[in-house]
């Protein structure tokens, strides 16, 4: 069920068990070949999907497109709110359905420069109501819920989600291919090492002058199918064992 489509007193009516899926992504640069809406088409997709296989047993509230965009700010397009400010944003928004009685709360995520606030906006929100023992906050990016065999497969040559990649690009085909320039001719931008186990902190031009990581000159619709398949049924098995919770347990 979309949020976005139902009444207050529609949603007065709903279980408060029912577990409530935030869509969180972006506005932002994704190269010379992608849209700037791209994290947000894709998570739209992916939710869309998720909503057509669990319709009656999930709320879906309408996609957050304003995200933590800041590292692109160099690259014009980009829409960004600071990390604080969007901190506070999510915090907000669980805070709204918590006050409204529901309490399997999911951020669903589309983009990486969320992905910091968003684990401390669920944190910070269990601190907050730390007397309730039947509240389940979640946060999850949909790429980390992708089925292994898949993410590990020889049709791919990246293995992990980059920005405007192998990945993303296949997926825009996939859904909006009049919306990609060209790509086929456009130059691999490796991921590198930066210090890595250590945590660098840097902005896009850091490491990519034309904002592109990643290997996008090997997309193909076909494997954006594959990877939204993957991507929608992963996010679906996190729903189901949301649903199955007993309301207590740590584990689930």
């Amino acid at each position: 069920m979309f949020l976005s489509e139902l009444t207050w007193p529609d949603v007065a009516g709903l279980s408060k068990d029912t577990p409530v899926v935030i869509p969180i992504a972006a506005v932002e640069q994704h190269g010379h070949h992608l849209p700037v809406y791209t994290d947000s088409m894709l998570l739209t997709e992916i939710v869309r999907r998720v909503d057509s296989a669990m319709h009656d047993q999930i709320l879906v509230t309408p996609l957050m497109w304003l995200g933590n965009s800041d590292h692109h700010l160099d690259f014009p397009g980009t829409l960004s709110a600071p990390p604080r400010v969007y901190l506070d944003l999510l915090v907000g928004l669980l805070d709204n359905l918590i006050m409204h009685g529901f309490k399997r709360l999911l951020l669903i995520n589309g983009h990486g420069g969320n992905d910091v606030p968003g684990k401390q906006a669920v944190f910070e929100v269990r601190q907050k109501y730390r007397d309730r023992e039947d509240l389940l906050l979640l946060f999850s990016t949909y790429w980390g819920l992708g089925d292994e065999a898949v993410m590990g497969s020889p049709e791919f040559t990246q293995h992990e989600m980059g920005h405007a990649c192998e990945w993303e690009t296949s997926m825009i085909l996939r859904i909006s291919p009049h919306l990609v320039r060209e790509y086929k001719n456009i130059a691999v931008v490796d991921r590198g090492n930066p210090f890595l186990p250590a945590t660098r902190g840097w902005i896009t031009k850091d490491r990519s002058e034309p904002g592109h990581i990643g290997c996008p000159h090997l997309a193909s619709p076909e494997k954006g199918e594959t990877l939204f398949a993957t991507f929608s049924d992963g996010v679906q098995q996190l729903l189901n064992r949301i649903i199955q919770w007993d309301g207590k347990s740590w584990e689930g």
